[in-house]
């Protein structure tokens, strides 16, 4: 069986999540009845295309074809053509799209091109859910999500509960939901002991993560320390004494390191597919605090592997129960349980798999 897999944006957690599908595909066992291609853009600043090739699977083949984020009708145009032109020359069995620009090019070129190809789609955050654009944005962006669903065909992989029942609405849809290496996050865990509780985040700097949030709550809690583990264009909004920035790592596990040493994870996020680093940090035995919206509130069980709040004065009380040291154990490792049970990438893949076969 031919698989290829299409994607815009090999950033951020999408790069962890494609990281890891190399390496299972790539498995020599899994790669004697699946072959597996992975079409990428490298347009975005945030994506270096040879650590890409340095740190995938060998197992699979990678192929870097242009694709911008935004609507341009003279590049999405070539684009098309492109991908039309390289996926006539692969002739898949099956043809998994991610994230809104490849599922929109992607579906056009398969209904040009192909009858009887089995089409998935999924949206790792549906664009229609942003909170950076307009409300006449959001409506042509679920217009576009509908009818191109209608008309094209495919089947909708969601990657969290909510999204999938988003999805339902829109058309057929299975759930598979987001996986992560547990073993090897797990494995990063090292002792440390913070005298001020640190709380961090890990990402880019952008709008979808809401560093002025991030940096309210430092300010509203002075008394402890924050960490941003990344950076990103809007870095400038991070101006609390009590934060700081690492700045990008060139290897995940110094990233990792970063992570062991906070005692709690927040994520401030204005929208989400369902987020990987709150999976990582629950792979290693984080409380969770979380803004309550899509994708969060799928990974984080509120009172239980964590928090979930709606605003910012509501973090007083969460504070108070996490800034106890046994607590917080007791939190995180219902967070791995949690993991172990619903995001072990090895499980998930393998639905995937299913759904390829059916």
């Amino acid at each position: 069986m031919k698989v290829v897999h299409v994607v815009e944006a090999v950033a951020g957690g999408v790069h962890t999540y494609f990281k890891d599908l190399s390496f299972f595909f790539g498995n020599p066992e899994i790669n004697k009845t699946i072959d597996t291609t992975i079409i990428y853009s490298g347009n975005r600043k945030e994506i270096d295309s040879d650590k890409i090739k340095q740190e995938f699977s060998n197992g699979v083949s990678l192929i870097e074809l242009s694709m911008v984020r935004n609507f341009s009708p003279i590049k999405d145009l070539k684009s098309t053509l492109q991908l039309a032109a390289v996926l006539r020359r692969l002739n898949p069995d099956v043809i998994h799209l991610h994230s809104s620009k490849a599922g929109v090019l992607g579906r056009f070129v398969c209904f040009l091109l192909f009858k009887k190809k089995k089409l998935f789609y999924t949206p790792h955050g549906y664009s229609f859910l942003r909170t950076d654009i307009s409300n006449w944005n959001k409506k042509v962006y679920w217009m576009i999500e509908k009818s191109f669903q209608k008309l094209f065909g495919g089947k909708t992989i969601a990657c969290g509960d909510t999204e999938y029942k988003i999805a339902k609405t829109i058309g057929k849809s299975s759930l598979v939901r987001n996986g992560i290496d547990i073993e090897y996050v797990n494995n990063k865990i090292a002792d440390h002991k913070n005298e001020v509780l640190t709380i961090g985040i890990v990402g880019r700097i952008t709008f979808a993560r809401n560093p002025k949030l991030f940096n309210a709550i430092a300010l509203k809690f002075p008394d402890f320390n924050f960490v941003w583990i990344g950076d990103g264009e809007l870095r400038h909004e991070i101006t609390a004494p009590n934060i700081r920035i690492t700045g990008w790592f060139l290897e995940r596990d110094n990233a990792l390191t970063e992570l062991n040493a906070i005692d709690i994870y927040i994520q401030t996020s204005l929208w989400e597919g369902l987020p990987i680093a709150v999976l990582e940090a629950m792979a290693m035995k984080k409380p969770v605090l979380a803004t309550n919206i899509i994708g969060n509130k799928d990974v984080v069980l509120h009172n239980e592997t964590g928090f979930l709040f709606n605003e910012i004065d509501e973090l007083d009380h969460c504070f108070e129960i996490l800034e106890d040291e046994n607590t917080r154990k007791i939190f995180g490792k219902k967070a791995l349980e949690r993991c172990y049970k619903l995001y072990d990438k090895n499980k998930n893949f393998k639905q995937l798999i299913s759904l390829y076969q059916q």
